[in-house]
């Protein structure tokens, strides 16, 4: 039972070390889309870990399993991972790790209902608040304006994307702060940023005793906010957009005392306006590829007893 141990192993020190790392690191405001590639690439490796195990935990303590684990891997292959030394507790192991994996698909499957439940309740109170013209097609709008005392933007996605801004943001916005805006919520459309969030959130709310999956819902939510700005950025500068989130949110408090959760806004202000320099083209390439190992060393412990016995 060495490999599912190892497997176990690892991913409770990817899982335990690498919130740790990622708290203690000045890069990731300097690089968000790197970061959350860093991050995607950690749960991947904890998840890949406890599915390995259970699958070969499975395979020991069941021939029904063992058949489509293998599948037609040669008889060298199978005695390789020695299963029936693994002992009772194989099936203990893998009925766990299957239970987690359920409850991962049950969390999943609840906060994409509940997305969707949300994005059906501001569709009708959009339609309440802006009613429909004879003909109008639903869909064909991406920009509409909302008369508001409050300035706000947001974006609905699915099926038909669209921006919704108040008549107070018009007011706000001043020349090409209205086109960073847009240009920041595109940015979160052509990145998915919305089934990233949805993913961290069913991991947080299904495993709230597992930090790693708390750290990676709070610094997703984060993250790609930042990512979006300098989207925004690149095309149409930093001050501008800087302006943009200081008009929008300036009468909403977040410039004052605050819970740290309504901090990230004069945080994303103050990065905008004094930008750290980003790391060099080597460091970023030398750091993806070592966010790589983290799915790629579980690959290798499970995988590595069968590749030796064929050599």
């Amino acid at each position: 039972m060495m490999v599912p141990l190892t497997l176990m192993i690892l991913g409770v020190l990817a899982a335990a070390m690498a919130p740790r790392v990622m708290a203690r690191s000045d890069w990731p405001d300097r690089e968000p889309v790197l970061a959350l590639w860093v991050w995607q690439c950690v749960v991947a490796g904890v998840l890949l870990c406890c599915v390995l195990a259970m699958a070969l935990s499975a395979a020991a303590a069941w021939d029904t399993v063992r058949s489509p684990v293998f599948g037609f891997a040669p008889r060298v292959v199978v005695e390789a991972y020695a299963l029936n030394t693994y002992g009772p507790w194989a099936g203990v192991l893998a009925l766990l790790l299957a239970g987690g994996g359920a409850w991962t698909v049950v969390a999943l499957t609840r906060e994409v209902r509940a997305a969707r439940a949300r994005r059906r309740r501001r569709r009708s109170e959009l339609l309440r608040r802006s009613p429909l013209l004879p003909g109008e097609d639903p869909r064909g709008s991406r920009l509409v304006v909302l008369e508001g005392d409050r300035p706000g933007a947001f974006l609905l996605h699915h099926p038909s994307p669209q921006l919704v801004i108040t008549t107070s943001a018009l007011q706000r916005l001043r020349g090409r702060q209205l086109d960073a805006l847009i240009a920041h919520e595109q940015g979160h459309l052509r990145a998915r940023h919305d089934v990233l969030l949805h993913c961290a959130s069913a991991l947080a709310a299904g495993f709230p005793q597992i930090p790693v999956f708390a750290a990676f819902r709070d610094q997703v939510h984060r993250l790609v906010e930042m990512a979006a700005d300098d989207v925004a950025s690149r095309r149409f500068g930093r001050l501008t957009i800087a302006l943009a989130l200081v008009e929008l949110n300036e009468d909403s408090g977040v410039f004052g005392p605050c819970p740290p959760q309504l901090a990230q806004v004069p945080q994303r202000v103050n990065r905008l306006l004094a930008p750290a320099a980003r790391l060099t083209p080597g460091r970023r390439l030398r750091m993806t590829a070592y966010a790589l190992l983290l799915p790629a060393v579980p690959l290798l412990v499970a995988f590595g007893p069968g590749l030796h016995a064929l050599t």
